[in-house]
């Protein structure tokens, strides 16, 4: 693997427990990239994202 790439990932600290929630900067990143998914077409995986976008959307706060 391109060791740039990889050095975008933070590593994983196994005996550490995952952050439960996002903090507002990762959901508006992840509320973004839903919506990419969203408007690629009408399949099951586009709906779901669309579904998703839609309720994240309605739960952060604008950016604006």
């Amino acid at each position: 693997m391109n060791s740039d790439a990889t050095s975008l990932v933070p590593a994983q600290d196994t005996t550490a427990r995952r952050l439960e929630l996002l903090t507002l900067d990762e959901a508006h990143d992840l509320l973004r990239l839903l919506q990419l998914i969203a408007a690629e077409g009408l399949d099951e995986l586009s709906e779901e994202a669309e579904w998703f976008a839609r309720e994240l959307a309605a739960r952060i706060p604008s950016e604006s």
